[in-house]
């Protein structure tokens, strides 16, 4: 059957300017990281980026090396876009990513300008379109010449490959230089993506003010800090989950009796707004001006419609913040 869209799919979500731009983002974005490589069944990946859809999801965020293996998830979407979603280009934000390593030799990683366009063609032609909305480095490179990478930026863009361009995991000084030099080319960075949640609060070290003083939105990833922020560890480490399989985002040693007595304190707080925990740890971050959107990852739909309903309820009160302050101070 061919898909048709819910005429009400933006009825419900919230839109956010990113930054100073004129693009805005919905508050919740989907992230291609988990769940759409060549070990997760086809039918399942189409039906979470359908029903993102439906509920005004209108950003889908990929990598060149998200699947596994590295390349199957952009591939899947790209056939995924083709069956259902290419009446509906013009409706989304498609963003993909270079930085990490990708294939073999020197110029494989990292971020010369060899690599970055050389992968961006490459996820242009797994995902069968022919400009991305928004491109990132992935990471910064230590040993190439920031001005080289952010020129290679600027050059996609010139191109028509990338409509915006977006950085991740840099940090606050070295983000301050790059946005100096992206705006020095004329191609403005447009959205900064940080790894931050409750229990990872690095960017409010200096990252978050300088996204505000150089007018650039932020989306950060791992919201729910690979799930602890979820009711899936209240009761102890379930046999199916991350911690169990001691994945290399989220290992037993993490799930300390600390940490899972902070979570179960952030759960009653959660209970007593009549929210769950991921939905209070996604309200959390998009209480900042500077965020635009939140990344979130999905396995069932439930879970996106559970993200989705916390827009229901992003309100906090003075007591409310102090409270999670106060759990999160404790020692672990």
């Amino acid at each position: 059957m061919v898909f048709q869209a819910q005429k009400t799919r933006y009825q419900s979500m919230h839109y956010r300017r990113s930054g100073e731009s004129g693009l805005k983002l919905p508050a919740i974005s989907l992230g291609l990281w988990h769940n759409f490589g060549d070990t997760t069944l086809l039918e399942n990946s189409r039906q979470l980026l359908q029903r993102a859809f439906e509920c005004g999801i209108t950003h889908f965020d990929l990598a060149n090396n998200y699947g596994p293996p590295p390349g199957s998830a952009e591939r899947n979407f790209g056939r995924i876009l083709a069956e259902d979603f290419l009446p509906y280009r013009d409706e989304l934000i498609i963003s993909t990513k270079a930085g990490y390593t990708m294939w073999e030799g020197p110029y494989g990683d990292w971020g010369s300008r060899k690599y970055l366009i050389a992968s961006l063609d490459q996820s242009l032609k797994r995902m069968g379109l022919e400009y991305v909305d928004i491109f990132y480095h992935h990471r910064p490179d230590p040993q190439t010449p920031l001005q080289e990478t952010m020129k290679a930026l600027d050059h996609v863009v010139r191109q028509g490959k990338a409509l915006y361009i977006g950085l991740s995991n840099y940090p606050a000084e070295m983000a301050r230089e790059a946005f100096r030099i992206l705006n020095d080319l004329g191609t403005p960075c447009l959205i900064h993506q940080p790894k931050y949640s409750m229990f990872e609060r690095a960017p409010e070290e200096g990252l978050l003010d300088a996204l505000r003083e150089n007018g650039v939105g932020c989306i950060p990833f791992s919201p729910l800090a690979g799930g602890q922020l979820t009711d899936r560890y209240l009761h102890g480490i379930p046999p199916d989950s991350r911690a169990a399989s001691a994945s290399r985002f989220l290992n037993p040693e993490q799930i300390t009796d600390d940490k899972l007595s902070q979570v179960r304190q952030l759960n009653a707080l959660a209970e007593s707004r009549g929210q769950k925990l991921s939905q209070m740890a996604l309200a959390w971050i998009l209480r900042h001006d500077t965020v635009t959107s939140v990344l979130i990852g999905a396995s069932k739909t439930a879970q996106i419609d559970d993200a989705v309903g916390m827009l229901a309820n992003q309100h906090f009160t003075a007591q409310e913040l102090a409270t999670i302050e106060t759990i999160l101070a404790q020692p672990l």
